[in-house]
């Protein structure tokens, strides 16, 4: 059976330890102030993280753009002149045209390489959402299944894939045009936090919304308690936007949910990309589960 290569983009979240171990490569998406582009890295080589939100608190705005063809072809040509087939995991099309960038790059390149396999998914998930199904596929390959039985397998799986979510300033959310300029004002004015998650296209949609940042963490948790499955994953992600301490205050009241299940918790932060619209103070949850059948378009 043909070997495979493993690629995402930015938004899967995983560093260099954890791309090392499952044998997962990233291409790199970028972001853009005061009229910089910037190779916007999980690992955050040229501005820490705490600098990073430090500038957004300052009032800089600070927007994201996909990755290039380039970048794709690059880095899917690499691998096949390996002799390697290539899986694709890719962030939802609802918020990135990357995805679709790498359907071009593909045909492309199927073309020239004709006896090899490149399948390039929208995997509707962000983030550790993301991230969680590069390592599920990383266990899959390893295992033995083929790239066409890892790619069948994520799709059939890709709605129980979640995260659920909130930020503390919806004023964020309002900069990347996410939310109305009314809809900031008065969510500030009266403290209102709203509760996202990805739906089945892996929009971020608020389900509910909740007045004050306790709350929040608590709605939080009583989504992950309803729909949380185990033993599937064998990881739980928690991202944070600079606010670890209440990122460890979440992992403990999901390890009170869990109980004697000993899935890995992992926190880490989220990249500069996703970091752009949600601002300081973003926490999210990833986790496998139920099938998410939220539909935002029927709301």
């Amino acid at each position: 059976m043909k070997k495979f290569v493993i690629i995402s983009d930015t938004s899967c979240g995983l560093v260099k330890e954890e791309r090392e171990k499952y044998g997962i490569e990233c291409v790199n998406m970028y972001y853009c102030y005061d009229g910089n582009t910037v190779l916007a890295t999980i690992d955050w080589e040229d501005i820490s993280a705490k600098e990073f939100y430090d500038l957004m608190r300052s009032g800089k705005k600070i927007t994201s753009a996909q990755v290039s063809a380039s970048a794709y072809k690059e880095k899917f040509e690499n691998a096949l002149a390996q002799g390697l087939d290539v899986l694709y995991l890719g962030t939802p099309a609802v918020l990135s045209n990357s995805v679709n960038v790498s359907y071009l790059v593909r045909d492309e390149l199927q073309k020239k390489y004709p006896d090899s396999k490149i399948i390039c998914m929208d995997t509707y998930s962000c983030m550790f959402g993301l991230g969680l199904m590069c390592i599920k596929a990383a266990e899959l390959r390893d295992t033995g299944n083929s790239v066409e039985e890892t790619a069948e397998w994520l799709a059939n799986h890709s709605q129980n894939f979640h995260q659920v979510g909130t930020v503390d300033k919806l004023e964020y959310l309002k900069r990347a045009g996410r939310v109305s300029a009314t809809s900031a004002f008065f969510g500030g004015l009266l403290n209102i936090k709203p509760i996202i998650i990805c739906d089945v296209k892996g929009r971020n949609a608020a389900i509910e919304k909740v007045k004050g940042r306790k709350n929040s963490l608590n709605k939080m948790i009583e989504y992950f308690k309803e729909n949380y499955i185990a033993g599937v994953c064998d990881q739980i992600y928690i991202s944070h936007a600079d606010c670890l301490d209440e990122a460890l205050e979440v992992k403990k009241m999901v390890e009170e949910v869990i109980g004697e299940d000993k899935t890995e918790i992992k926190i880490g932060y989220v990249v500069s990309t996703i970091g752009a619209s949600v601002g300081p103070g973003m926490i999210g949850l990833y986790f496998y589960g139920k099938d998410i059948t939220y539909d935002a378009e029927k709301k």
